[in-house]
C-alpha cells in the first residue's frame, strides 16, 4: 500500500477528520471509558486496540546555547478500522505521526502515515519504545523506576531535525477523575495521563546547523472511542509550566455557547487537583492572520482557585501544522500573576 492510499484511508476515518482531539467517531465493538476502572503501568503506557484512537505526544520548550527560545513537538496517532488486531497487512491499525521545530521566526512540520502489522510503527509498554520508520520515542530503562521516566526523543523533516533526552523529576498525573477525563457535559469521555516533569537535554538541526539546547517537556497520553458532542467544534489546550514548579493542564472545547473546560492543577510535587468543569476561564486577546484565517494568538488563562491570572502569547504565531489535518501547535509564554513557558493546541480553525 502506497503513502497516497494510506493518507486517503486516515483521512477518511472519522478520528482523524474530527482533529484527533475529537476523540474519534463511536463505533460498535470498540471499548468505552468507565469511571471507577484504573490506570494500570507500565501496561498503560502501550497500545489499547480495543480503543478506536490514541495518541503519544511530547512537546518541548528549549532554549539554545545561542540565547534563542525553541519548541518541539513530536506526536505518533494510532486509529483503528476494526476493534481487535490482526496480523501482518490484515491489521486493521493505522498510524500517522507529526513532528515540528518551532523557532521565533520559522515552523518546519514534518508528516509520517503507516499501517500497522507490517513492523514500520508501534509502540510497546516495556521496555517502553514508539516507532514510525526512523522517528523514535525510546526508554532508558532504570531499574525500579517508570518505564517512561527516561525518554530519547527523535525524529527528521525537511530542514530540520532533532535529538533530545528527557529525565523525569516527578510523577505521572492522572487527568481529571484518575485518568478518566470528560470532554462534555454529556459525558464523554477520554482515558487520559501526563507526564509533565521532564528536564530536557539534546541537540536541534536547523538547516544543517546543529544548536545544543536544554528545557523542559511535557507527555500526554489518551484513549478514547467516543465522539464529541454534537455541536462541538475545536479544541483550544493548555499545558502551563510555571517557575515555581506547578503545573496546568487545562482545555475548553468549543461549542455555540461557552464551551466546556476542564483543568487539572499540579502542585510542584506531582500532586494533581482536578478542577470542576467551568472553572477555567480562557478568553482570546489578539487574533492573528495563520494561513488563510484568523486565529487567537494571546490569551487570558484565568483559574480563580488557584489565584491565577496569566497572558500567555505565542513564541510564533505562525506556528501552522500544515498536516493532513491541519491545526495550530507551538510554544507560549506566560506572564501575570504567574511566570513560566508552556505550548498551546488549537483545533478546528
Amino acid at each position: 500500500m502506497n503513502a497516497r492510499i494510506i493518507a486517503l484511508c486516515l483521512l477518511a476515518t472519522p478520528a482523524f477528520a474530527q482533529g484527533f482531539a475529537g476523540l474519534g467517531q463511536q463505533v460498535e465493538g470498540f471499548a468505552i471509558p468507565q469511571r471507577g476502572e484504573a490506570l494500570e503501568f507500565p501496561r498503560d503506557h502501550g497500545p489499547h486496540p480495543d480503543y478506536r484512537i490514541e495518541w503519544w505526544y511530547v512537546t518541548s520548550v528549549l532554549r539554545g546555547e545561542d540565547g534563542r527560545d525553541y519548541g518541539i513537538q513530536w506526536t505518533l496517532f494510532r486509529s483503528a478500522l476494526a476493534p481487535e488486531e490482526r496480523p501482518g497487512w490484515q491489521s486493521p491499525q493505522l498510524w500517522l505521526a507529526h513532528a515540528a521545530l518551532t523557532t521565533p521566526e520559522r515552523h518546519f512540520v514534518a508528516e509520517k502515515l503507516a499501517r500497522g502489522g507490517i513492523g514500520q510503527a508501534g509502540v510497546t509498554a516495556a521496555p517502553f519504545v514508539a516507532w514510525i520508520d526512523d522517528w523514535t520515542m525510546e526508554g532508558r530503562p532504570a531499574a525500579g523506576a517508570d518505564a517512561m521516566s527516561r525518554l530519547d526523543l527523535r525524529a527528521q523533516g525537511d530542514g530540520f531535525g532533532y535529538r533530545l533526552r528527557l529525565d523525569a523529576d516527578g510523577p505521572l498525573v492522572p487527568q481529571g477523575e484518575q485518568g478518566y477525563s470528560v470532554k462534555s457535559a454529556a459525558g464523554q469521555a477520554s482515558w487520559y495521563y501526563s507526564q509533565p516533569f521532564y528536564r530536557v537535554e539534546g541537540e536541534l538541526e536547523i538547516d544543517g546547523r546543529p544548536v545544543a539546547v536544554s528545557g523542559q517537556a511535557w507527555l500526554d497520553r489518551e484513549w478514547s472511542s467516543q465522539p464529541l458532542a454534537a455541536d462541538q467544534t475545536g479544541w483550544d489546550w493548555f499545558s502551563l509550566m510555571f517557575d515555581d514548579g506547578a503545573r496546568l493542564m487545562g482545555f475548553r472545547l468549543r461549542d455555540a455557547g461557552e464551551g466546556y473546560t476542564s483543568a487539572t492543577w499540579i502542585a510542584a510535587d506531582g500532586r494533581p487537583e482536578p478542577m470542576p468543569p467551568g472553572a477555567l476561564r480562557v478568553t482570546p486577546l489578539r487574533q492573528a492572520e495563520v494561513a488563510g484565517r484568523d486565529l487567537p494568538v494571546e490569551w487570558r488563562v484565568e483559574l480563580p482557585g488557584r489565584g491565577l491570572d496569566v497572558t500567555v502569547a505565542a513564541l510564533n504565531e505562525q506556528a501552522w501544522m500544515a498536516t493532513s489535518v491541519p491545526y495550530w501547535e507551538g510554544p507560549i509564554s506566560i506572564s501575570g500573576s504567574h511566570a513560566g513557558r508552556g505550548y498551546l493546541e488549537m483545533t478546528g480553525y
